[in-house]
């Protein structure tokens, strides 16, 4: 990811509406919610959703797919980890007993599953 595409992302974020749509739209991955589900879910006029839909969609953050009359959103979670990364990629100056934590806080959302044979992965 470059400078510029992570400073979009970052900025469209930088808005409490569009945030919320954004975090209820991963909480909803992968199927995503129609524009009047998200509008109703957070008390947003259609018109102004649309708005912030169209700047996280031009961040990359959001994909859009008509279903007959109404339009499901999708958060892009492709676009998500690019962004973490970018922010993580030279954590802490490679000093493991800094990153270690931060690492861990993001494993509990995400727990790896074992193998049959019950070793960790």
């Amino acid at each position: 990811m470059e400078t510029l595409q992570a400073i979009d992302a970052l900025a469209a974020l930088s808005q409490a509406t569009r945030l919320e749509v954004f975090r209820l739209l991963v909480r909803h991955a992968p199927h995503g919610l129609p524009a009047g589900t998200v509008a109703e879910a957070l008390g947003v006029p259609a018109n102004t959703l649309s708005a912030h839909l169209s700047v996280l969609g031009r961040a990359g953050l959001v994909e859009s797919q008509r279903h007959g009359r109404s339009i499901v959103y999708r958060a892009n979670l492709d676009r998500l980890r690019e962004v973490v990364l970018f922010l993580l990629k030279d954590c802490c100056g490679g000093r493991q007993e800094l990153c270690a934590p931060l690492i861990a806080d993001l494993v509990p959302c995400c727990p790896a599953e074992e193998p049959a044979d019950g070793r960790p992965l």
